[in-house]
């Protein structure tokens, strides 16, 4: 058993804990109303109104609190906590959750944190530490202390650097001259931009894919998206908020006095000798601007095929599909399946110099050497349309369209691949028998469509377990049922996952790969489209003809080792048999 201890930071509702501190006698109704009353005027906390009045001091109102839940009250001050019991929770962990373990037994760890009300941070350790947690509740500033204490702080990590910056160290810059001036001060006298630089490095460090900056009425939160899912991280101050958006804003070269209209922008960085592009988003929300920072790593384009996670008879046979002379070729997905990835690796693979390769995107993500690459405008008439007209006459062999959208866009695809181009395009649809009834749904004539379509693949991302954490396990008996008919061939073989450790980030998972469903198109399925036959009578055909549903394939590299049952039957819909 472990036990906890963590900090005060209580996000329940504000009603809810005026009412038990007046039910035990600690403020009176009209304190009660009067300190509600002020922290909506004052957007604080109801706590901080209580404890910066002296109406009531933090400890007892921690005590009151814990009382509700049954749980102990325990100051960390003075408190030696044995280095073994330190050991049981990861430094990172530690402070994500700020949480402080304190003893532990034989058969449960306890730890202090300083919100009783917040029981999904004992559920989330209980599942991250594989034991029983219980907990016990510390005020903030002693678990702050102690967190320091036991766990030495990186001195280029955004927590040490959030220390460093205390209430008189950041000077709000107001006018644009101002934030002209910030942008350019050094590291030591600007300590902001030093800030925003660790945000990136460490999103980096942890092989982040996007950073969220996100306003709350009182909280500024960052997360990163790490393999796929949303991590939050320690968050800077609110007051901060302004200051480190309008750097961002900056080095993203946008408008930093428009704040009630989205905006674009984009960031080229050197990070740890590697070239880092980030695609920069904005949008007003009620609590301020919220930003996006997706990171395109160029190095990762140089992963090839194999890597995508193809077994190897699927990746010979999508091999022979891309080096088809002609027609089109479709990868489909809901957004953030990996399509993109997908169509550069593909191009990647049949770039040589006797071939001339055009690409029309929105944005362009990667710059690829050897390829001209085409920034869609919208607001200047460049629309994927009209580029594609114009690049038709720049006797391209391929030709990649980033999104088939509309009617005019797929008319134009379906002309070039019949005019001798081999058109590579990426379509949002749950499974690949449905890209042949949308592109029919958006007005191209199923004859057309029927002459043009060479192939479609569709595809997902998965987790891949973690190797250095690797185990064996046996499936629940949930999960095999709703594997369906692939049950039995799952009970006989060997499963494994990840148990966690600092490697994966205590997730058990380190990485992703693809999952695919690959359906070529022969002269019967031709036929049938253009006898504008259901997508299920296609998948039926397609079935026959060999190809794999994505959870099948999900399947096989469960089998295999790859994966787990989990992030299969997370990502895939049940099949149509």
């Amino acid at each position: 058993m472990i036990v906890i201890a963590g900090a005060l930071t209580l996000t329940a509702n504000d009603e809810y804990i005026v009412e038990i501190l007046e039910g035990v006698g600690l403020i009176s109704h009209k304190q009660a109303e009067d300190s509600l009353r002020r922290a909506r005027e004052e957007d604080k906390r109801v706590i901080d109104i209580l404890t910066a009045g002296g109406t009531v001091s933090e400890m007892e109102i921690l005590k009151a609190l814990a009382a509700q839940f049954g749980m102990e009250t325990i100051s960390l001050s003075g408190l030696d906590i044995p280095q073994d019991v330190i050991d049981m929770v990861p430094a990172e962990v530690a402070r994500r959750y700020k949480v402080v373990p304190v003893y532990k037994t034989e058969s449960s760890l306890t730890v202090a944190l300083s919100d009783p009300l917040d029981v999904e941070t004992l559920d989330s350790l209980r599942y991250i530490l594989k034991c029983n947690v219980e907990g016990v509740v510390a005020p903030q500033a002693e678990i702050e202390v102690a967190l320091n204490q036991y766990y030495q702080r990186d001195a280029g990590s955004v927590d040490s650097m959030l220390e460093e910056i205390t209430e008189g160290t950041v000077a709000m810059p107001t006018t644009s001259q101002e934030l002209m001036e910030a942008a350019e001060a050094s590291e030591a006298d600007a300590p902001i931009i030093k800030l925003v630089s660790l945000i990136i490095l460490e999103a980096f460090r942890n092989r982040a894919s996007d950073i969220h900056l996100e306003p709350l009425s009182r909280q500024f939160r960052v997360r990163y998206r790490i393999d796929g899912v949303l991590h939050e991280v320690e968050s800077p101050p609110k007051r901060l908020q302004s200051a480190i958006i309008s750097r961002v804003k900056i080095m993203a070269n946008m408008s930093i006095a428009e704040k009630r209209l989205p905006q674009d922008g984009r960031i080229q960085v050197n990070v740890m000798g590697r070239d880092l592009d980030l695609r920069v988003s904005s949008i007003p929300t009620n609590h301020g601007e919220s930003i996006v920072m997706r990171i395109l790593d160029k190095q990762s384009l140089l992963l090839g095929l194999p890597k995508l996670g193809f077994f190897s008879d699927d990746q010979q046979t999508f091999e022979r599909i891309i080096t088809a002379p002609d027609g089109i070729i479709l990868v489909t997905g809901p957004t953030g399946s990996g399509k993109t990835t997908t169509l550069y690796a593909c191009l990647s693979h049949i770039n040589r110099p006797d071939r001339k390769i055009i690409t029309v995107e929105d944005p362009v993500e990667y710059q690829i050497s050897g390829i001209n690459q085409v920034q869609v405008r919208a607001d200047i008439g460049l629309t994927f349309a009209a580029a594609l007209r114009s690049i038709l006459r720049q006797a391209p062999n391929i030709v990649m369209i980033g999104e088939i959208r509309d009617l005019e866009t797929a008319e134009i695809a379906v002309n070039a691949s019949l005019t001798g181009h081999l058109v590579f395009s990426t379509l949002h649809t749950n499974d690949a028998p449905s890209a042949i009834t949308r592109l029919i749904d958006i007005g191209v004539k199923p004859f057309l469509v029927a002459s043009s379509t060479r192939a479609i693949m569709a595809q997902r991302l998965v987790r891949r377990i973690c190797d250095n954490c690797k185990e064996e396990y046996t499936p629940t008996e949930n999960e095999l049922r709703l594997l369906g008919s692939a049950a039995e061939q799952v009970r006989q073989a060997q499963l494994y996952r990840g148990r966690g450790c600092n490697e994966c980030a205590l997730t058990g998972y380190r990485g992703r790969m693809g999952i695919f469903e690959i359906f070529r198109v022969d002269d019967e399925v031709r036929h049938m489209i253009y006898r504008r036959v259901s997508s299920s009578e296609l998948r039926k055909r397609a079935r026959e003809l060999g190809m794999r549903t994505l959870r099948e394939d999900g399947i096989r590299k469960v089998i295999a080792g790859m994966t787990t049952l989990e992030e299969v039957l997370r990502v895939t819909m049940g099949d149509i048999d």
